[in-house]
């Protein structure tokens, strides 16, 4: 990389660095709380059958 290049990446870092860092943030959210609803239907099923 040279010095011309970098205000280019800090622009495209400045740009998506954010909504990246958000995505990976609420997935993780979204993962855990999908595990736990995994656990709730497998509990449920069983109780059923």
């Amino acid at each position: 990389m040279t010095p011309t290049e970098f205000p280019l990446w800090v622009s495209i870092l400045g740009n998506f660095g954010f909504p990246i860092a958000i995505t990976i943030y609420l997935f993780l959210r979204f993962e855990k709380k999908f595990e736990k609803l995994e656990e709730v239907i497998l509990d449920l099923t069983k109780s059923k059958g």
